[in-house]
């Protein structure tokens, strides 16, 4: 009780320190005849704007932090910390008194003592560059500002609108700012009449004009007016009009006494073809593709070497300077133009979109020639092949909480058109050697974990399928094949496993935004080697035994369930005998429930896994580029396991072992449902204040085979990407207080919040909320704290809450969070708020990128 007195009291404390920081110190280095700018305020019509497009037109800010929910300008604070007369200070402290500078040289040297006043100097100045000077007012920039508010408001409508501005100035050197804005009747769109002097675009009118941006009644908006040129423009490009460009569409608006109406003449003008002295205006045509012709060996090294190798192929030719190296059908596959077709940006740009995801060349390109006498096209595809064959080769050194040391070697060998279609084969390879932390035996080898594996990988750029595919994922959409093998094994690593997997999927992309990912065969197998030594590595369910035995006699308080040598064969024996009624526990002891759920989860992770599913995974991913802070991701993913292996048993009178399962290869197969849905949400405030949300639920069912989850597939609360204020799966399930070592279940709910904020250069701070848990449902998990039993089961979801800091390398983030348990499920249900909330029991997670 008294830390948490301590703890709030400190928390108080260090808020009252930081408020009377804010409000002594903000004016320091503010003139008196001069005003710092505290706030600026958007009234439109009497009411607040904050949208930030309108709160963008203000030319001068406050300075960072002024303005929002937290009010801490930190940079003017440490701007504020600088000396602007540092050179005088230093003269009249320290270099105007000999007696100081000679008794700092005699302790120091003059060389030393040099190097006293640069730091005096430097540190100065590195305040300066790293703080943020007081903003002043200034008249000029506010009626600017103001000016440009009117402008704004008429590009959207408001062609009658009146700006002014109030500034509130106290005694205190503060001023703010006002801007109020009277928008008046809005003017809307009346008529669109076209001139169109071009025969062959006019024709076109009807099509392209029913998709306009502009339509009679709307409100008037510049906006519109571009997008509709875009539009048109697009349109037209797509139609055939190959010297088509936006210059030739203007648009003419008429106000002059139309009662608050637009009337609009859409002009678009003839062809202009400039000689050497003379300007020759001809109507737009239509332009046909004549001829497509490929060279598949255009580099440098080759650029004065003839053609030796032509190719026709269907309708193109195919030229190479040396043999071709592919097969005609996997370049002309890529090519979404066809001879007699009318000229087309989107066939263009998709050919060059279908050609660089190949990633068989570099930069391809494509040039048209222009056939005036017939108005055709020659289109020419140049393409530079990357090497055939590419080696890497990553050393790594390692550190982890079960080895003290360890090197890894990964190598992997990429191998371009392998078949001559296109093809790419990946061969990689991992060797890793390490020192264990708690190695038995000194006279062992000092690197005593090891692991390696194989991974063997072909990508197809096409669905290899057994039917035709194209009326329903076209090639536009550049669909692939991957084919993937890969073998790993363990030595000293938990429970030393060896696994295999496979995997046959199929990718395709409609746009730029949407992916669609089907598995059809995902199949794994997963062999435990070293399972006599569970408890080696789960000691908390060792430790549980060992006390629960103590407890009723079943061995003295000085012996433990465990021979010399770490063999665990007596725990083995007790939970046997607790089971079958040899010991005085009985199925209503705690105990008895207690050893039953530690020998449950030694079967299941204990046991061999094969696993044979197929997913699907759609996603939507409206984020443009990594500048781009207001954006969402959708995800969805849905995965189906054992029920193609459930009906072949069937099918073959297949025998069930004991537990009323069917085996292959002498393994009892999972069959499950698990899907996942999860959805980010960033929105943009300006001046790197970025709130981001994040929500995210899984569900994985066993059925038919199986009556739980693979240790694999299951879930997992807490972490640095998780709820930052439990490590890694230290959460839940549930309201259970469990120490197991690896916590896990087959249902989830995460929700997290974040709002992150600049701070000084490239470093950024965030304040979080986590809440989420994972519970058991529909499996065989009984226990009552640990399962999910409908709505008032969410009583048991953990918040978590802190703050963090970022620093921006701009390739990556590196991100520090500090997570406080907020809301401890884990505890009695009246005292799980701020149970452990202090510095002492945080989290301290370090990562690297943003957790969501």
């Amino acid at each position: 009780m008294k830390l948490r007195y301590r703890t709030i009291s400190n928390t108080i404390g260090f808020v009252i320190f930081i408020s009377l920081l804010s409000s002594c110190s903000i004016v320091k280095r503010v003139k008196s005849n001069e005003y710092l700018v505290t706030e600026n305020v958007i009234l439109e019509d009497g009411k607040k704007n904050n949208e930030e497009r309108v709160n963008n037109i203000i030319i001068q800010k406050t300075n960072s932090g002024m303005q929002g929910m937290f009010k801490f300008p930190l940079k003017l604070h440490i701007y504020n910390l600088a000396r602007p007369n540092i050179d005088s200070i230093i003269e009249a402290n320290i270099l105007s008194n000999p007696n100081k500078v000679r008794r700092k040289t005699n302790l120091l040297s003059k060389k030393q003592f040099d190097k006293y006043i640069d730091s005096k100097r430097n540190f100065n100045s590195w305040l300066k560059r790293t703080g943020e000077a007081p903003v002043i007012y200034n008249i000029d920039k506010t009626e600017k500002t103001a000016s440009n508010l009117n402008k704004y408001y008429a590009r959207r409508g408001w062609f009658n609108n009146e700006v002014d501005f109030e500034v509130n100035k106290d005694s205190n050197k503060i001023a703010k700012v006002a801007y109020k804005i009277v928008k008046h009747k809005p003017y809307l769109i009346d008529s669109i009449t076209p001139f169109i002097s071009s025969p062959a675009i006019d024709s076109l009118y009807n099509d392209f004009s029913k998709g306009s941006y502009l339509q009679k009644g709307d409100q008037f908006d510049e906006d519109n007016y571009e997008r509709e040129r875009e539009r048109i423009n697009t349109y037209l490009r797509n139609s055939g009009f190959y010297h088509f460009g936006q210059d030739y569409i203007r648009m003419v608006i008429d106000t002059i006494g139309t009662n608050n109406k637009v009337n609009t003449e859409l002009i678009i003008a003839d062809r202009s073809i400039r000689a050497e002295d003379s300007v020759i205006i001809r109507p737009f045509k239509i332009y046909k593709i004549k001829a497509i012709n490929i060279f598949t060996d255009d580099n440098f090294d080759n650029r004065f070497k003839a053609i030796s190798d032509t190719t026709t192929f269907k309708d193109y030719t195919l030229y190479s300077k040396n043999k071709l190296k592919f097969r005609p059908k996997a370049l002309t596959d890529a090519v979404f133009m066809n001879k007699g077709d009318i000229y087309s940006d989107l066939a263009r740009s998709r050919t060059s979109r279908y050609l660089n995801d190949l990633q068989m060349f570099r930069y391809p390109s494509i040039d048209y020639v222009e056939n005036e006498e017939d108005s055709t096209l020659t289109a020419n595809i140049y393409l530079e092949p990357r090497k055939k064959y590419t080696l890497n080769f990553d050393p790594e050194i390692n550190q982890s909480n079960i080895q003290t040391i360890g090197f890894s070697f990964n190598t992997g060998l990429k191998i371009r058109n392998i078949f001559r279609g296109a093809e790419t084969l990946e061969l990689t390879a991992i060797a890793a050697i390490g020192a264990s932390k708690d190695r038995s035996d000194d006279a062992s080898a000092f690197f005593d974990i090891n692991e390696y594996g194989g991974n063997i990988r072909l990508t197809l750029p096409r669905l290899f399928t057994p039917f035709n595919t194209d009326k329903i994922i076209p090639k536009y959409m550049s669909p692939n094949t991957v084919i993937n093998l890969s073998a790993t094994s363990q030595q000293n690593i938990g429970l030393d496993k060896q696994t295999l997997a496979g995997i046959l999927g199929y990718n395709w992309f409609p746009s730029n935004t949407v992916s669609n990912t089907l598995d059809l065969f995902n199949v794994e197998f997963v062999k435990n080697l070293n399972t006599d030594n569970y408890f080696g590595v789960y000691t908390n369910s060792f430790d549980r035994l060992n006390d629960i035995a103590r407890d009723i006699d079943y061995i003295d308080q000085n012996e433990s369930l465990e021979n010399p040598a770490n063999n665990f064969d007596p725990a083995d024996v007790f939970i046997d005998d607790v089971i079958n009624g040899n010991t005085s526990l009985t199925p209503q002891d705690e105990d008895y429930v207690s050893v039953s759920n530690i020998n449950e989860r030694k079967d299941r992770l204990t046991e061999n896994n094969l696993i044979f599913s197929s997913s699907y995974t759609y996603k939507i991913n409206k984020r443009e580029n990594i500048f781009d802070n207001d954006f969402s991701v959708f995800k969805w993913r849905i995965e189906f396991a054992g029920n193609l292996l459930t009906n072949f048993s069937k099918l073959i009178g297949s025998s069930k072992n004991d537990n009323d399962n069917y085996e292959i290869f002498g393994v009892a197969f999972s069959q499950y449902l698990k899907t996942e849905i999860d959805y980010v949400k960033y929105f943009d405030f300006g001046r790197h204040n970025i709130f981001a949300f994040r929500s995210y639920a899984g569900i994985a069912i066993p059925y038919g085979n199986s009556n739980s989850i693979p240790f694999a597939k299951s879930f997992f609360a807490g972490g640095p990407n998780d709820n930052r204020a439990w490590t890694a799966y230290n959460l839940g399930p549930g309201s259970s207080n469990n120490t197991d070592e690896f916590n896990e279940a087959n249902f989830k709910i995460h929700l997290s919040a974040e709002q992150r904020f600049g701070l000084f250069g490239n470093l950024r701070g965030a304040l979080f909320v986590d809440v989420g848990n994972i519970w058991n449902i529909l499996d065989n998990v009984e226990d009552e704290d640990a399962t999910f039993n409908g709505f008032k089961s969410l009583k048991d979801i953990a918040i978590g809450s802190g703050f963090g800091l970022r620093y921006d390398f701009d390739f990556f983030v590196l991100r520090f969070d500090v997570g406080f348990k907020t809301y401890d499920p884990a505890q009695e249900i009246d005292n799980r708020w701020f149970r452990d909330y202090n510095f002492r029991n945080a989290v301290y997670n370090i990562g690297i990128n943003y957790p969501f």
